[in-house]
């Protein structure tokens, strides 16, 4: 299995090429709130939450001399400022449907900034590793299973399957800067306990305040059926525990789940120059 990033990978940042529906379809998953809001609700933590990973992977770009690294660190934070663009306005459309945005945004913002003031750049650098683990896992799951973006509308789930593709594409930046400048198992661990606590609590606090605003909060039938979505027999989540847990070995590298073949397949859609 690959434990180091494959040479050659280029990391290179693109431009959505289709805007995104306005308005937004208030259940654009297929009608279902469930689906629709959990993905809206990881869309409202990345605008600030990519500024953070740049900011963390810039606070070592110094230190940092092996070429190909610097060039991917280049395509990293390209790609994840492009993300943090897109994303920006999907909380805008959020916003025109009636969603308390800047409610869901408040807490992310205080602690983030907590975090880089008090925070040591290391541990920074360590939960950005963390939550691009998090983000390339799903990614990979989302590129491979269908039933991720089944009957979703054809615009949001050409805008996820984009940020998928770079979300692998990038997902072993962090981590190997941060390797090159500590590589502490301990903290890594540490980091990543940390960033699946606050991912779940602020995931599920998008999905609670979407829901509620729906009217739907208290509907059992949306409950069940979202909750067998995501860990029933065929549930969405289930694969992931175990890719999740990867993580926490010491000779873990992003790139030990080797999908360079996604990668290909994916970037035919996206780099195929218009006719």
């Amino acid at each position: 299995m690959a434990s180091t990033t494959p040479e050659g990978l280029q990391i290179r940042p693109r431009q959505l090429d289709f805007e995104l529906p306005d308005p937004l379809p208030r259940h654009w998953h297929g009608g279902n709130a469930f689906k629709t809001h959990l993905f809206n609700a990881m869309s409202v933590l990345f605008p600030d939450g990519e500024r953070f990973f740049i900011d963390s992977v810039r606070l070592f770009r110094e230190q940092v001399e092996d070429p190909r690294l610097k060039e991917q660190i280049r395509g990293f934070i390209g790609q994840e400022g492009h993300h943090s663009r897109e994303h920006l306005e999907y909380s805008e459309r959020l916003r025109e449907l009636g969603y308390d945005i800047d409610y869901l945004e408040r807490g992310l913002k205080r602690r983030l900034a907590f975090l880089q003031k008090h925070l040591p750049s290391k541990l920074q650098l360590a939960a950005t590793a963390s939550v691009e683990h998090l983000t390339a896992i799903m990614a990979d799951a989302l590129l491979k299973d269908p039933l991720w973006l089944e009957g979703a509308d054809p615009r949001m789930a050409r805008l996820w399957r984009w940020h998928a593709l770079e979300e692998t594409e990038h997902k072993a930046v962090a981590f190997d800067v941060f390797q090159l400048v500590s590589g502490n198992p301990w903290l890594r661990r540490r980091a990543m306990l940390q960033s699946t606590f606050f991912f779940t609590l602020d995931t599920t606090k998008g999905l609670l305040h979407m829901l509620k605003r729906d009217g739907l909060l208290w509907n059992w039938r949306v409950w069940r059926d979202g909750l067998a979505w995501l860990w029933g027999s065929r549930g969405i989540y289930r694969p992931l525990v175990r890719v999740y847990l990867d993580f926490y070995k010491a000779d873990f590298h992003p790139w030990q789940h080797d999908n360079l073949h996604l990668v290909q397949q994916y970037r035919g859609e996206f780099d195929t120059p218009a006719s």
